[in-house]
């Protein structure tokens, strides 16, 4: 037998897998009630905390890939431009964007998980896709994460907002009905074409605090896997995100403690959150508010500062 021939019958067959409607799917799957979590990076994703959560559930149920769909159909590569990074310290490897269906284990049921960027076009195309890969898995629940930037004070609990099949499963996640009309995103269009299609579909977005850096909020994360898993009826393990909360909590307390009109924008922030239902300050208060423009200069001027003694801490050791 000819060295060629040798070497491709020690190969280990390819991984089957079928294709439908741009996504490709491993066969042979069996999955018990799946429900599908999705989230995406960029307009729908304040604070990263929708993306983050999903991301985080992912890793710790230990998901494995069954499918995925193709980036080049959805993505323009000048929005969402693949990354380049050093293997072995020597070889460049490009690594693509992606979005890949993850399905893992936990207790109670199945969960199927995707996270990706937002598409930048063909968005119906891309829901009929995602949806048509869930009835194929057998999907029951779709469940959309979302974060959005708020007047609500990082010293409070999260609030949490979104829509559910029926009031009473509305009241048992804790969530306030949403009155948005404007603009919407991907998880908009996906949870309202499931809802068309028959599927039961649950939304939850996170309000994170507006005046912060933009930065990961892991405390809003915390919140959304929190709710999510007692949506599904599933557990997970929350020990390192509610680390990162706590360092989180901690990182912006000092933060505002260094200024004096950011300090005073929390308090009355809190003061507003104390009066249920209330969004935001009142109206005659308004004007005493600093601007964002205001806070923005603030918070750069303090991370301006820090790294600069942080700097300067490092060249005196």
């Amino acid at each position: 037998m000819p060295l060629a021939a040798r070497r491709r019958a020690r190969q280990p067959p390819p991984t089957a897998h079928t294709m439908t409607d741009h996504v490709t799917l491993e066969e042979g799957i069996r999955l018990r009630r799946p429900a599908l979590v999705c989230a995406f990076s960029g307009w729908n994703d304040a604070g990263q905390a929708a993306s983050v959560a999903a991301r985080y559930l992912a890793e710790r149920w230990d998901a494995r890939t069954i499918g995925h769909l193709d980036p080049e159909e959805f993505l323009d590569f000048q929005v969402t431009r693949p990354t380049v990074r050093l293997e072995d310290g020597v070889s460049r490897v490009v690594e693509w964007p992606s979005f890949e269906l993850r399905a893992a284990s936990p207790p109670g049921r199945d969960v199927i998980v995707l996270v990706g960027a937002e598409p930048n076009n063909r968005w119906r195309t891309f829901t009929s896709a995602i949806l048509g890969a869930a009835r194929d898995l057998g999907v029951d629940l779709l469940v959309t994460l979302g974060a959005f930037l708020a007047d609500v004070p990082h010293t409070r609990p999260v609030p949490l907002t979104g829509s559910a099949p029926t009031q009473d499963e509305a009241h048992r996640l804790g969530l306030t009905g949403s009155q948005y009309e404007g603009p919407t995103g991907i998880t908009g269009v996906l949870h309202d074409a499931a809802i068309r299609a028959g599927m039961a579909s649950i939304s939850l977005w996170a309000a994170v605090p507006h005046y912060l850096p933009s930065a990961p909020d892991p405390k809003a994360a915390l919140s959304l896997v929190e709710r999510t898993t007692a949506l599904l009826g599933v557990t997970v393990e929350t020990g390192p995100l509610e680390e990162a909360a706590a360092e989180w909590d901690r990182e912006v307390a000092s933060l505002v403690a260094e200024s004096d009109e950011l300090s005073e924008y929390v308090e009355r922030l809190e003061g507003a959150a104390l009066t249920e239902g209330q969004a935001g300050p009142a109206p005659h208060e308004v004007e005493e508010i600093p601007s964002a423009e205001a806070i923005a200069a603030e918070v750069e001027r303090y991370l301006r500062e820090r790294g600069e003694q942080r700097n300067g801490g490092e060249g005196e050791a």
